[in-house]
């Protein structure tokens, strides 16, 4: 009997060493081994000049990331032809001047973005072990931000798009793109009524598309929160590519099993990576960001590492003799 609880004794500790162990790791080592990941996405015409998009999630800066200002800043002598932005880029309340430091070098460089709740209001201490029975409440809660200045950064500084519940049409190495985003469905600031009245008049109107010479339209989704709806809205409305933020590729994820949460009704077999996304008889690429931060309220990732995604936009004849 000694014998007995002496070895469960013995693995008891083991364990715990073990656990404070992967903490640790996920805690100092694994939240800033950031990483580029490339995908390459064959939905331009066929010969068309390829076309590189940049997609930068889930930032959460605060002023104290200078590992992240510092690598997310150096993305740009990649010199994509343009970014993506799908949120959350605030992680407290005196980010901003942090924010404008990180994506000032992509200054000149076209870009959309949308926003998540966090660029709204404040994170606030939470139980990280709730997300994995529940989702986050999906309430507007918090500390206000400076919404305002994020916003003027955008589309004064950088000269980028917001596309909240808008569509945007841009011309580029001679091809059409048509960007659809919507508002954080986690919060309840999506309304795909106004982005189908928004495209329909797009597409009624653009100089750009409507060209007797143009070619083609390659529409593409972009979005904060992967939820169902409205991944199936923008396959409904044409999109041959989605792009979405928000569920930190699950944070944590467990070796052979993946991610435990996507904290949405996306299934966690989606958290993150490069997949196809169904619905009726349409199909779009999707591909969901682990994104590049964590809440300061839960500064860990585990087998998870945080990431920015190269996208090269290719003619659908890409590959093929």
């Amino acid at each position: 009997m000694g014998g007995a609880t002496k070895t469960l004794g013995r693995s008891l500790w083991g364990l715990g060493v073990a656990s404070l162990g992967a903490a640790a790791w996920g805690v100092f080592v694994e939240r800033t081994r950031f990483v580029l990941r490339e995908e390459t996405v064959p939905i331009l015409d066929a010969g068309a000049t390829p076309i590189r998009i940049l997609q930068l999630s889930d930032l959460h800066l605060a002023p104290w990331h200078a590992a992240t200002v510092s690598w997310v800043s150096k993305l740009a002598q990649l010199e994509p032809d343009l970014i993506i932005g799908t949120g959350d880029f605030f992680g407290h309340k005196d980010a901003l001047p942090t924010i404008a430091d990180t994506l000032r070098p992509f200054a000149g460089i076209p870009g959309v973005v949308v926003h998540g709740s966090n660029d709204f209001v404040a994170p606030r201490p939470v139980n990280p072990l709730k997300y994995l029975w529940e989702e986050s409440s999906g309430k507007m809660s918090g500390d206000r931000l400076d919404f305002e200045g994020l916003h003027r950064l955008y589309t004064d500084t950088l000269g980028w798009h917001d596309i909240d519940n808008r569509a945007v049409t841009i011309e580029m190495a001679g091809q059409v793109l048509e960007f659809i985003g919507v508002g954080d469905a986690h919060v309840g600031r999506d309304d795909l009524t106004a982005l189908t009245t928004a495209i329909e008049r797009g597409r009624e109107s653009s100089p750009v598309r409507n060209k007797p010479d143009r070619s083609s339209t390659t529409t593409i989704g972009v979005t904060h929160a992967p939820y169902q709806k409205v991944l199936n809205s923008f396959v409904n409305h044409g999109a041959e590519l989605i792009l979405a933020g928000h569920t930190h590729g699950g944070q944590v994820q467990v070796p052979g099993l993946g991610a435990l949460t996507t904290n949405c009704d996306l299934p966690t077999s989606y958290a993150k990576g490069f997949h196809t996304w169904s619905h009726g008889s349409r199909s779009s690429y999707l591909n969901v960001s682990s994104g590049l931060g964590t809440s300061i309220y839960a500064p860990v990732r585990f087998w998870c590492p945080p990431e920015a995604i190269l996208l090269t936009l290719t003619g659908d004849d890409f590959g093929y003799a």
